[in-house]
């Protein structure tokens, strides 16, 4: 038998969730993301080596403000999901499973994924 009463409505917006959920759960989205664009860059990766005039359709493309912040939005999933997943594998080998550890590189895993993300995009444009 239950002795503690159960909630029955819970205010989403109240509950603060810590650093490392807020790092799982983006590592969950940057996997959907990576997932979803796939299929997607590998079509525009073959069209590309197809014909030098593809090539040269596909780069005028990117060329436009909103195809390059998506690309580096993809960018950024691909780095969170990587140094997130670095991070996850560290803690499954029982490294960095006390409380502070955790919420450091959780803030280290948020801030080098947009920092790379950043330096990667400013470099490939």
């Amino acid at each position: 038998m239950q002795t503690k009463k159960r909630p029955v409505f819970l205010d989403l917006q109240q509950i603060k969730l810590p650093i490392p959920g807020i790092v799982s759960i983006l590592h969950r989205i940057s996997g959907v993301i990576l997932f979803v664009m796939l299929p997607i860059l590998l079509a525009l990766l073959g069209g590309s080596l197809s014909s030098g005039e593809t090539f040269d359709t596909y780069k005028a493309w990117a060329d436009n403000f909103l195809v390059k912040l998506i690309l580096i939005g993809v960018l950024w999933a691909l780095m969170h999901h990587l140094i997130a997943g670095v991070r996850f594998l560290l803690l499954d080998a029982h490294l960095g499973l006390e409380l502070e550890t955790a919420r450091k590189t959780a803030r280290i895993v948020l801030i080098s994924g947009v920092v790379s993300a950043l330096v990667l995009g400013v470099a490939l444009w």
